[in-house]
């Protein structure tokens, strides 16, 4: 049976107790009999101690056995216990998607050309921003009100997925004023790099001064960063030209996102 999303509060979702024993036991489910306690730890963000004590309580209650060696299997007590509260989250994300986002949610677009309110509207991404229009497209919603081409529009019941894929990122690294600033940066290749993007930022005053010695002045300066990593999400590819005591942060950071990134060295030998 489905559970009814009114006593959703009494479930699952009001425990974290519960979440963290269905979080450990659909670890060892899916890596059963191979896992150890040190390793469901490592994965969900907790101590070694408290995934011990949880273990010790799914195994008083029959939902977990362990062998000789320390390996872990889940009962089939266990199973039903994670099917029953998997319907439940999955019953809660139906309630979200279908009763409440589609319902009350409104997606702010370009209007692609004049629109009248109550129309169907195709929405795809562009240049970063997302538009809505009469074409076709696999994702598709209402017209909230009128709207003329250019300015924003209300879009309602959104259905399908946005195409949209990531941009790119180019790490340009040059040197510091110390070991010869912009003046050591290898120019041909920067403008290469900037010629390929559609947008250039600039960390630190010797990635400002190479750019300008190339004829470029950057899109971004203060809040470099976080305006390319912004930009990427939005799928515009990007240059970043960053002195190299601030690089290794910024590469450690767009790992940390899974965005796609190209490491160039521009200082010169």
């Amino acid at each position: 049976m489905t559970p009814d999303t009114r006593d959703l509060p009494m479930s699952i979702l009001r425990s974290k107790r519960d979440v963290s024993r269905f979080q450990i036991l659909v670890e060892i489910t899916e890596h059963q009999p191979g896992i150890r306690q040190q390793e469901i730890a490592t994965k969900l963000g907790v101590t070694p101690q408290a995934v011990s004590e949880y273990i010790r309580e799914l195994a008083d209650e029959g939902m977990v056995s362990a062998n000789r060696r320390g390996n872990y299997e889940v009962t089939k007590a266990g199973i039903e216990w994670i099917l029953e509260n998997a319907e439940v989250l999955e019953s809660y994300a139906r309630h979200i998607r279908q009763d409440l986002i589609q319902q009350v949610a409104f997606w702010t677009a370009i209007a692609a050309e004049d629109l009248r309110a109550g129309e169907d509207a195709g929405v795809f991404m562009k240049d970063g921003f997302l538009y809505a229009g009469k074409q076709q497209s696999a994702a598709r919603g209402t017209v909230v009100a009128d709207a003329k081409r250019g300015t924003d529009v209300g879009i309602a019941r959104l259905n399908g997925i946005i195409d949209h894929h990531e941009g790119t990122i180019h790490v340009c690294k040059v040197p510091r004023i110390q070991q010869g600033g912009s003046r050591r940066v290898q120019k041909d290749q920067l403008k290469e790099i900037i010629a390929t993007t559609a947008m250039v930022a600039a960390v630190g005053v010797e990635a400002r001064a190479a750019l300008k010695s190339v004829g470029r002045d950057p899109d971004l300066f203060f809040g470099a960063r976080e305006g390319v990593i912004e930009a990427a999400f939005h799928g515009i590819d990007c240059a970043i030209v960053i002195v190299d005591e601030e690089f290794a942060d910024f590469v450690k950071r767009l790992e940390g996102r899974e965005l796609v990134y190209v490491i160039h060295d521009l200082i010169a030998p």
